[in-house]
């Protein structure tokens, strides 16, 4: 990967809707050599999807909560079996699988508070397994992003 496909990156992570014609224009380059550049990148795997980040708060979304979940036994199979199940819910946003006192971090989205108690009660806690679980709600987002910093050299 060169300067070039790292501009395009970074370009593209700022905002995906610019065209090839705008992208070319920004990084010195005509048309078809940089839509070619882009097609690698997504054929590499590099670009993985295109997608519209949403304002949860104007869809009524007010709630988001870090939960920490043990599970009782950490065999792959039961490990497998919580991730299956979880994966189900569009409330859970990202699922991570950790080292240390917990076993999973879930961000979960809620219309309040209320719904996430009701998602917690009667979805998290009866999933098989579940040792413990510990929410933490975010009080107020400092820093939001989806962009990873690319050294441009």
């Amino acid at each position: 990967m060169d300067l070039k496909d790292k501009m395009i990156l970074s370009i593209i992570q700022e905002d995906s809707t610019y065209s090839v014609k705008d992208i070319s224009e920004k990084i010195g380059l005509t048309f078809t050599p940089t839509y070619e550049r882009i097609k690698q990148l997504e054929k590499q795997g590099i670009i993985e999807k295109y997608v519209g980040l949403l304002n949860r708060e104007k869809l009524g979304l007010n709630i988001v909560v870090y939960c920490n979940v043990r599970l009782k036994e950490q065999s792959k199979k039961v490990l497998e079996t919580f991730e299956k199940n979880i994966m189900q819910y569009d409330e859970v946003q990202e699922i991570i699988s950790l080292s240390g006192e917990y076993d999973y971090m879930l961000k979960i989205i809620a219309k309040d508070i209320n719904s996430y108690n009701e998602f917690a009660v009667n979805i998290i806690s009866n999933i098989p397994n579940i040792g413990q679980y510990h929410s933490s709600i975010v009080l107020h987002e400092v820093k939001k992003s989806t962009k990873f910093k690319i050294d441009l050299g």
